[in-house]
């Protein structure tokens, strides 16, 4: 077993693995840049290093630097969380050669689903449904002269990306030109690879993802879905687990195909097999994520199992603590990403110093984050401050116990998406569980001005359209004022104290 872990990598998740590691019995070291001195997870580390200075490329890119500090603190292995090198097969190789371990996925795996094409081929060969797409290698004329064959509306995607970038929208031919330039140009900029392909953009569809686990002695297993289809500009900002879409015989089908696609690469570790789901039920293999995933908190609430700490368990060259048979879905859970954005500017990111902070607590919610009263919000790193998860026996207790821990949530000297996620947990469709990945263009936005008659009718539909689809709905009539109405009342107040 692993004595000794350098987590490569900052704030929550950070913090989130060396949780993982004290439940193991693994001492945790930490790094940090200039900016990140005063980090709680630099303070919580059994030791902790100096890597660099502030930008990213100067620190926590440095992989050199980081394998240096392992071998130098006497450090066995490296974990690299999510993000900055966790994808990266050179450094996970690099990592292997120094006679470290990496706690993640064979580098060959990470090679074969981080180019989006390569990918699509794998697991195609093992039966995997796909969207509908273009071979890689094609060049502008050969994208241009396939469109019309795939059908408008189409995505032209970056082959070594993901998050994203170096993917632009295409609706008709007119578009072909200028977005395959456009996406060359930011897939270049951003992975240092312009390749890019086609693929058919399925309206109404929902991204849903499946968690899975794979260990060294062949056996690979599913933890249910996790519904993402809350995003903007492609970024998630919500996600739950189950998807109120998925029966369990979808479940069961979307898990033996994920499961599939992993052992297609010969996968290890924890990974993800994201998929598009359109409005008949098809699913369909869009690319995997080869590492821990931001949303994992709420698979792990859902079936009990912690994933960080089974990663630490399967490089330490241990067998799964569970078989597909131990797996079941309790409940439900969903999580808001805490950002430092500022909802009412188009999501503009918000810098400065944390200077009032209290966190939401109480039965089925969990904050993981790296936030504190009195912290510098820099422009150097990713703006999630923290993830708020709640967890209730349905959907509907989910939502309320969210919105509640929203209303609890008070984080003063930034902006933040708190307002945002409270609007949405007061929306109708979504209280309904009408989702997909255009939902924020075709059914939200934020600055609407909403009458209270309207409130107290799309309430009552909300609740009547979840009790007809779930038989369970959120009674907003029960138990007191309409929430909607409380919302309202709640703005008033606010409105005269000002």
């Amino acid at each position: 077993m692993l004595k000794k872990v350098l987590i490569a990598n900052r704030g929550e998740i950070a913090m989130r693995i060396q949780r993982a590691c004290s439940d193991l019995g693994i001492d945790s070291v930490a790094v940090y840049s200039d900016a990140d001195r005063l980090q709680p997870h630099v303070r919580r580390a059994t030791e902790a290093y100096h890597i660099g200075p502030a930008p990213v490329n100067e620190s926590y890119l440095r992989g050199d630097k980081l394998i240096e500090t392992a071998l130098a603190c006497g450090a066995d292995s490296i974990h690299p969380g999510y993000g900055f090198l966790a994808e990266n097969a050179d450094f996970a190789q690099a990592v292997m050669d120094a006679g470290l371990v990496w706690i993640g996925p064979p580098p060959d795996a990470i090679r074969k689903m981080g180019d989006k094409t390569i990918a699509r081929e794998t697991v195609a060969a093992a039966g995997v449904p796909l969207v509908p797409g273009s071979p890689k290698g094609l060049s502008d004329d050969e994208l241009v002269a396939i469109a019309p064959k795939i059908g408008f509306p189409l995505l032209v995607k970056a082959a070594a990306g993901g998050g994203g970038k170096g993917m632009r929208a295409v609706q008709s031919p007119e578009e072909m030109v200028a977005a395959v330039r456009t996406a060359r140009s930011e897939a270049k900029a951003a992975f240092g690879d312009d390749r890019v392909y086609l693929e058919k953009m399925l309206v109404g569809a929902r991204h849903i993802e499946v968690q899975v686990l794979a260990d060294s002695f062949g056996n690979t297993i599913h933890l249910g879905e996790r519904e993402c289809s809350i995003q903007r500009r492609h970024q998630k900002l919500i996600e739950e687990s189950p998807s109120p879409a998925v029966s369990p015989a979808m479940r069961a089908a979307m898990g033996a195909v994920a499961v599939a696609a992993a052992k297609a690469v010969n996968y290890q570790s924890a990974g993800t097999v994201e998929f598009l789901v359109d409005k008949d039920g098809n699913f369909y293999f869009l690319e995997m994520n080869t590492r821990l995933q931001v949303e994992h908190p709420i698979t792990e609430m859902v079936t009990g199992v912690d994933i960080a700490k089974e990663m630490l368990r399967i490089a330490g060259g241990r067998k799964l603590s569970y078989t597909q048979d131990d797996i079941h879905i309790n409940g439900w859970a969903m999580e808001c990403r805490i950002l430092a954005e500022d909802p009412f500017n188009n999501f503009m990111p918000s810098i400065g110093r944390i200077t009032g902070l209290s966190l939401p607590t109480g039965i089925g919610v969990r904050v993981d984050g790296g936030v504190y009263f009195n912290m510098d919000v820099t422009p150097y790193y990713d703006s999630l401050l923290a993830k708020l998860i709640t967890h209730g026996e349905s959907r509907a207790e989910a939502i309320l116990r969210m919105r509640r821990a929203l209303d609890e949530f008070r984080l003063s000297g930034v902006k933040t998406t708190i307002p945002f996620h409270i609007k949405m947990m007061n929306h109708a469709r979504f209280q309904a569980g009408q989702l997909d990945t255009q939902f924020l263009d075709n059914h939200f936005d934020i600055n609407a001005s909403v009458s209270e008659d309207f409130k107290e009718i799309a309430a009552i539909a909300a609740t009547l359209v979840a009790h007809r689809r779930n038989k369970e709905a959120i009674l907003l009539h029960q138990g007191g004022p309409s929430p909607w109405r409380l919302y309202g009342r709640r703005e008033a107040l606010d409105r005269r104290l000002r």
